[in-house]
């Protein structure tokens, strides 16, 4: 059963740091480029990053740049999102995706989903 499990959301003040995590299971995820996603209320969903299945090519968002970081840990199945100086406009669901490099651009057409972590900024 393909499972993609995002953790780590939660309340942060501004300036604070966060960590998300995505566990993926049942299909392998070395074969995929990730995605960061997130989608704030009232809001379209926003790519944040894309991490090359390798790990050595990751593209950010303007919004996030020098502020968020995607690593990624094949051998345990998971990716990262370090979240760092985090801004109000931050907040909204995080999701991770798997899929390939151009999908990952603007997440449609990616396999699979995780079911989102929520962040909440507020001092």
């Amino acid at each position: 059963q393909v499972q993609f499990v995002e953790s780590g959301g939660g309340l942060v003040q501004p300036g604070g740091s966060l960590r998300l995590s995505c566990t993926a299971s049942g299909f392998d995820l070395e074969d995929y480029v990730i995605g960061w996603f997130r989608q704030a209320p009232g809001k379209a969903r926003e790519s944040v990053s894309c991490i090359s299945s390798s790990g050595l090519s990751i593209n950010y968002a303007d919004s996030v740049k020098g502020r968020f970081t995607t690593s990624r840990d094949n051998a345990k199945r998971t990716v990262y999102l370090q979240m760092n100086d985090v801004k109000p406009e931050d907040r909204g669901v995080y999701y991770c995706s798997a899929g390939g490099g151009l999908e990952c651009l603007s997440g449609d057409g990616m396999h699979y989903w995780g079911k989102g972590t929520l962040v909440t900024v507020s001092s």
